[in-house]
């Protein structure tokens, strides 16, 4: 590429960036709540842009625009981000709360988002729109008795909507970037700090991932308790589940390495030794020469200090 053409090329993005509106304004233009034009844009309802000197992503007007055209606007794409829960699931689904919930567990149906209500309990939140089309293509599962196989998962305690929701969350990230290290950053994210440690030994490769590491929900509880327990839902807790992200990191850092070597302190020559670390000086005889101390100690020096002119305490 000619410098004409990285000059047009530069051009042209900071057209499209001139013609980009931030989030909150898109929103307003979109008729869409924050937490909906959020999700719209996690599920590649609504297409950005990338925003200046690494900010938010933006909507380009021309992407307004055409939603904004789109037949049934706003009330389509709201239909589209609508997410219910349990109870309301179920009324969709002309089906009891009960039966729902052994759906979601048993992961016929998947969670979109959570939160934690006033006793610290899980909320999940499912899509309508997924809702709905699960109803047309199992009709058998919601009536009539609960098939064997599904009653002996729910008694030996299966629960996938944690499971599913992680999987989905991490999907969502991995397809808005391309980047090596921020997609095995990405996969981390899932994953404890001790088996991280055993997929990436090199320690400046688990700096690169701490410091891309994305955030699997938009914000944390404050409260100790409430904490431990969204901490408790955003790492991967099966074996099979495990075993699934262990072998997806290594490959996704093989090929981060293979894009660019994590970055590493300049190692220093002559008097620093190694690791850039200063060596302290060792006569001919091998052993550290001892340090100073005055004889009249520390007390007697303050005191001499004191005494000069202008000294202040």
């Amino acid at each position: 590429m000619t410098m004409q053409d990285t000059t047009t090329q530069d051009t042209v993005t900071q057209e499209t960036r001139t013609r980009a509106v931030a989030p909150g304004r898109a929103a307003g233009e979109l008729e869409l709540k924050r937490t909906e034009f959020e999700l719209a844009v996690q599920l590649g309802h609504i297409r950005t842009t990338a925003g200046a000197s690494e900010g938010p992503p933006r909507v380009a007007q021309e992407e307004i625009a055409r939603l904004r055209a789109a037949e049934g606007f706003p009330e389509t794409l709201r239909e589209r981000v609508r997410t219910v829960g349990t109870v309301e699931g179920a009324e969709l689904l002309s089906i009891s709360p009960a039966r729902f919930t052994r759906l979601a567990r048993t992961g016929h149906v998947t969670p979109i988002r959570f939160y934690l209500n006033r006793y610290r309990a899980v909320v999940w939140l499912y899509l309508a729109e997924e809702l709905l089309g699960f109803a047309r293509a199992h009709p058998a599962l919601l009536t009539g008795r609960t098939p064997p196989a599904l009653r002996s998962l729910l008694e030996e305690g299966e629960d996938r909507r944690a499971r599913n929701w992680r999987g989905r969350r991490l999907g969502m990230l991995l397809r808005v970037t391309a980047d090596p290290w921020e997609r095995a950053a990405a996969i981390a994210s899932v994953l404890d700090a001790v088996t991280v440690a055993e997929v990436v030994p090199d320690p400046y490769e688990r700096s690169r991932l701490r410091v891309l590491r994305p955030e699997l929900v938009p914000a944390r509880p404050e409260s100790p308790a409430s904490h431990a327990v969204v901490e408790h839902l955003l790492l991967a807790d099966h074996p099979d589940e495990i075993l699934w992200h262990r072998v997806n990191l290594s490959q996704a850092l093989r090929e981060a390495r293979e894009s660019c070597p994590a970055p590493r302190p300049a190692a220093r020559t002559g008097q620093a030794g190694q690791a850039g670390r200063p060596r302290q000086a060792v006569p001919r005889g091998g052993h550290p020469l001892p340090k100073r101390r005055s004889p009249y100690g520390r007390g007697l020096l303050r005191r001499l200090r004191l005494r000069r002119p202008g000294a202040v305490s």
